[in-house]
């Protein structure tokens, strides 16, 4: 299994790019492009989230980023010390697609981060909040 592990300042000038390297690291890893292209949507959403409701926007904390990748599954631990989630039910979009004008303000990223990754699941313990993300991804054999 392959690790690397990253850490930010709760700053949104910083997700761009520790993600772009995480993709960088998965297609290294012969990865799928399209499982790379939504890992990297899951990790901008999961980031964003972290800075916007568990640190408020104190862009002087850090967010700490690992990720596995073997031949079947990619995992991604996003760890921070912010405040701990409240409510981590599975999330429903519920809306009428005829009115853009009305679409939900919040609730959509972790939407989208359900529907592309196989599992996901928090765990917010002794002030630390983890939030786990696994893909299952093919690859081919090592030569």
């Amino acid at each position: 299994m392959k690790t690397k592990e990253f850490k930010i300042r709760s700053d949104y000038s910083e997700v761009t790019p520790v993600t772009k390297l995480i993709r960088s690291f998965c297609l290294e890893e012969n990865v799928k492009v399209s499982d790379c292209n939504e890992t990297e949507i899951c990790l901008m959403e999961a980031l964003n989230n972290v800075i916007k409701h568990a640190y408020k926007g104190d862009s002087s904390k850090s967010i700490s980023i690992d990720v596995k990748i073997n031949d079947k599954e990619l995992i991604i631990r996003i760890t921070d010390t912010g405040y701990p989630r409240k409510n981590f039910g599975k999330p429903k979009l519920e809306y009428d697609p005829n009115d853009i004008e009305n679409l939900p303000e919040g609730g959509m990223g972790l939407y989208i981060i359900d529907q592309l990754m196989d599992e996901i699941f928090y765990e917010s313990q002794n002030g630390i909040n983890t939030f786990h993300m696994k893909k299952i991804v093919a690859k081919p054999a090592s030569v």
